[in-house]
This record gives C-alpha cells, sequence and structure tokens, in this order.
C-alpha cells in the first residue's frame, strides 16, 4: 500500500526552505564584498568589536598563564594600602618598598579592596584576571566610542589592539593603577556623550582620585561643560567634581590635611631619570632642572591656548548637532511607526490576495521569455514590470557627531603627555586608546599614519629607552599634533566661509 501523499510531499517542501535560508546567509555574509565591509567600513565596528572582545579576552589569559608575572609595584601598593587599612591616616607615614604613597584617596579604597579579595596580596594570580577584566571592559568602553564616531576603520582597532605588547603587559603582568584610572575617565567621557552629567562628572573625579594624570582631559572638558550646560550648570557640575574629592579625602582631611594634599597632589615632585622613556637624550642635571620644568609648564600652556578656539568651535557645532537630533528624533520616530504599520497593512493584504495572484506554467514561461528579450535588447537585467524600493526605516546616525567632541578631549590630553616632564612605561595607557584616533584626524596618507602609530609602539617596547627611541617618541608626538592642528585650521576655514555665504544670503534676503 502506497503511503499518503501528504506525508510524502512535506519533507521535501521543509528541505527546501531550509536550504533556501542557508544559501541566503551564505550569499549575503560569505562574500568579498561583507569581508570588504567589515574591515574598512567604521559602520561595521559594533560587528567587529564584540570579535575583538572574544579574542582578547582570549589573548588576556594566554598572557596570564604563559607568561610569566613580574613584580614592580604591586607589592609595594599592598603595603601603602596594609598601613591605612591598620589605622593611619596620615599620608606621611603610608609606604611601600619604591617609596612614600603619592596617589589619591580613591586609589587606597580600590586597592584596599583589592588586598582583601587576593588574601592580603599574595593571590597574585586572581589579580591578574581582575586586571583581564578591567581591560576588556575599558576597551568595551573604548570601542563604544569609536563605533559611534564612525571615525576609524575596524582593522586600524583590531591591529592596535591585537598587536601591542606594552598594553597588555601594563594590565594583567604588572598590575599597575594607570588602567584603573583610565577605565574610570572612558566611562565617564561615555556618559558625557550620553548627557548623563553628574554620574559622568562622578565617574570622572573618581579617576582623577586613582590618579592625578586624569586632570590633563580638564581644560577640554571644562569647555565641554560650558557649551553643553551654560555658566551655572557648569560651576553645579565643577561643585560635584569637588565634593566628591573631599568626601574621598575626609578621613585624610580631617586627621592631616596638609600632609594629604602634598602627598597626593605634589604638582613638583621631580622624576627619576634612570626610569623616562621621553628624555632619555637629556643629561640628568638638565631633567631635574627647575626652569626646564617651567619651561614645558608654559609650552602646554601655551598650546592648550592655540587649540581653544577650534576646541570651543568643536563643541558649538556639537551641541548644535544635538538640539536638531533632538528635534528631528521624535519625527524619525513617528515616520518609523507609520511605516511598520503601513507594512503590516500590506502584508495582510498580500495574504488575503495570494490565490488570485498565482500564476500559471505558461504565464510564468512567458514572463521568463520577455524578461530574456528585453535584456537581450538592452544589455541589462530587466523585470517585466516596475519595482519601487521601499526603505527598511528612517533613520541618520547623530551619533557620528561625537567626532567632534572626541578630538578636542584627545587632543587636549595628547598635549598634556608630550609636554610631560617625565613619561613612564605603565603612561602609555593614559593615551594609547586614543592614538588611532588621531591619527586618522590628520590629514596625511594612510602609510604616514601607520608609521606614526609604529614608531610610538616601537618607542614604548624599547626598554630601557635610548636616546634614539626618546627622540622619536617626541617626534611622532610634535608630528601628530601638526597634522591634527593642521586638520583643524582647514575645518575652520570651511566652516569660516559657510557663515560667510549665510550672512551674505540673508543680506541678500533683507
Amino acid at each position: 500500500m502506497a503511503p499518503p501523499k501528504a506525508a510524502s510531499h512535506r519533507p521535501a517542501v521543509r528541505r527546501k526552505k531550509s536550504g533556501n535560508l542557508v544559501d541566503s546567509i551564505l550569499d549575503k555574509y560569505l562574500n568579498v564584498r561583507f569581508f570588504k565591509y567589515l574591515i574598512l567600513e567604521p559602520a561595521a565596528l559594533p560587528i567587529v568589536g564584540l570579535f575583538v572582545l572574544l579574542a582578547e579576552a582570549v589573548i588576556n589569559v594566554v598572557v596570564i598563564q604563559r607568561v610569566p608575572y613580574t613584580e614592580i609595584d604591586w607589592v609595594a601598593y599592598m603595603q601603602e594600602c596594609e598601613g591605612f587599612l591598620n589605622g593611619t591616616t596620615n599620608y606621611a607615614l603610608l609606604r611601600g618598598d619604591t617609596g612614600p604613597l603619592v596617589y589619591p584617596a580613591a586609589f587606597v579604597y580600590i586597592y584596599s579592596a583589592l588586598y582583601y579579595v587576593t588574601s592580603h596580596g599574595t593571590n597574585v594570580r586572581l589579580a591578574q584576571y581582575i586586571f583581564a577584566g578591567i581591560y576588556l571592559l575599558q576597551l568595551a568602553l573604548v570601542l563604544r566610542l569609536y563605533a559611534k564616531s564612525r571615525k576609524v576603520p575596524p582593522y586600524v582597532l583590531v591591529l592596535s589592539a591585537f598587536t601591542s605588547y606594552r598594553i597588555h603587559s601594563i594590565y594583567v603582568l604588572r598590575l599597575f593603577n594607570d588602567p584603573v584610572a583610565v577605565l574610570l575617565l572612558y566611562a565617564s567621557l561615555n556618559l558625557f556623550l550620553d548627557r548623563r552629567w553628574t554620574l559622568g562628572s562622578t565617574f570622572f573625579s573618581l579617576a582623577v582620585g586613582v590618579k592625578m594624570n586624569i586632570l590633563l582631559f580638564a581644560p577640554a572638558l571644562f569647555l565641554f561643560y560650558l557649551a553643553n550646560l551654560g555658566v551655572l550648570k557648569t560651576i553645579l557640575q565643577l561643585a560635584v567634581c569637588g565634593v566628591i574629592q573631599l568626601l574621598l579625602g575626609a578621613p585624610f582631611l580631617l586627621t592631616y590635611p596638609v600632609e594629604y594634599l602634598r602627598g597626593s597632589f605634589d604638582l613638583g615632585r621631580i622624576f627619576e631619570h634612570k626610569w623616562t622613556v621621553n628624555y632619555r637624550f637629556l643629561t640628568r642635571e638638565i631633567f631635574e632642572d627647575r626652569s626646564f620644568h617651567l619651561s614645558l609648564l608654559g609650552l602646554h600652556l601655551l598650546l592648550l591656548l592655540a587649540f581653544a578656539k577650534p576646541t570651543w568651535t568643536f563643541f558649538q557645532s556639537y551641541v548644535r548637532l544635538r538640539r536638531v537630533e533632538d528635534q528631528l528624533q521624535p519625527q524619525i520616530a513617528q515616520q518609523n511607526r507609520e511605516l511598520k504599520a503601513q507594512k503590516k497593512l500590506k502584508k495582510m493584504d498580500k495574504d488575503k490576495d495570494k490565490d488570485q495572484n498565482k500564476f500559471t506554467t505558461e504565464q510564468q514561461s512567458f514572463l521568463k521569455a520577455f524578461e530574456k528579450s528585453l535584456q537581450k535588447a538592452s544589455g541589462a537585467k530587466a523585470t517585466a514590470g516596475p519595482v519601487q524600493s521601499e526603505p527598511e526605516r528612517y533613520g541618520i546616525h547623530f551619533d557620528r557627531c561625537t567626532q567632534l567632541a572626541l578630538l578636542p578631549f584627545f587632543l587636549c590630553n595628547l598635549v598634556g603627555v608630550a609636554c610631560s616632564r617625565s613619561l613612564h612605561y605603565q603612561f602609555y595607557v593614559w593615551y594609547f586608546h586614543s592614538l588611532p584616533y588621531l591619527a586618522w584626524s590628520t590629514p596625511y596618507s594612510l602609510g604616514v599614519r601607520c608609521l606614526i602609530l609604529g614608531l610610538i609602539e616601537y618607542c614604548w617596547n624599547t626598554y630601557p629607552s635610548t636616546n634614539l627611541s626618546s627622540a622619536a617618541l617626541h617626534f611622532t608626538h610634535i608630528l601628530l599634533i601638526a597634522g591634527v592642528a593642521k586638520q583643524l585650521l582647514h575645518t575652520m576655514r570651511i566652516n569660516s566661509a559657510v557663515k560667510k555665504d549665510q550672512q551674505e544670503q540673508q543680506k541678500k534676503v533683507q
């Protein structure tokens, strides 16, 4: 007895549908065009970023398991925190093997927590995995900023993330406090761009409370406050930052205030020449000379003043675009709702009339023959009827305007790093993650941009530093600042020309 027809046909139909779905996926994603999109198109960074984070998780585990840990400051951090946990609030008495405690109060609290979690600092392997988590979290925050701005191609970020031995070493093989401060900084930048001002100010102040180098971003942040919030709200946000510092330092300020301020915010501290990365070519006498330090401070201030006007213009343009977003976003959302409703109605009508729209075998053969004849006549593909494409949804990537906010922040920090009295190897994390963005904000060719990033990586991986590596580092800093400055001036000229045209048009109208 033959099996029923229904039973014999259903499996065949299912296999056909499954095959079509697989073929559709393969055709859409497994091709050269999509591969190029992932490598070259900044819009693909959210997809690529997930793979980067997964790969970095594996890399960090391999580094922790295979590369020997090197003790530098971890034991000293634990000793300094142990003194605080034993009841000492006098910063002059909090010391470790490497010297006195020189970081603000937030550092003490964070590393005191690590002291307990890691069995009084003895479980170094656990601390390494905690810092691997810090690395991944910070990388996710950095990739979020890059994805918003759509400035840098994904392959650049992939190469810079995977190839930097020094950065992986600083996080999971050295356990410095610089990564903790930079993590909090990038959290604050994300919050500022999300316009969550008070929370952003809180994280920024916490970052300063871990290490004072975060203040290199402060001039740009001050102008960003003013452009977005006005004078009164700027004062309020500055008050938030100040109150948090007072709360963090309260146990020390209420007992030994002078010792705390002198120890944690010592602007005149002299670094040892043997550890310098950027001034190896100077003699120790010149390196420690006070006039040399003052000249660097003067240069830093002059550069900040030179970039103040472009920074303010960029921030004002950012604010205007955000206002346009606030005006247009509700309209776009309404259009998308209407489009969705229209598609739903069309789908219902199509399902209702599907029996009436079926072609017979003869009609299908005629349409195919007709289509082929059109192709021969025109030399291109043609269809039997007009096809009107409809948008999937309406939308504008307003977050791309974050380019106007990020560049001044990163440039302000770069100027501070370039004018620093001394750079130690762990300081590389201060600006490493902003370097691709800065390089792609210059008018240089692709080769020059890659050369700048490669030279900087070489300088930071040369241990101990040499006259050549120190000089090369200054050369790349100068080249990078000059390139960004040239691009800023070009943008300012365009902005002035547009304003002039608008004013002339207004005069004609009047």
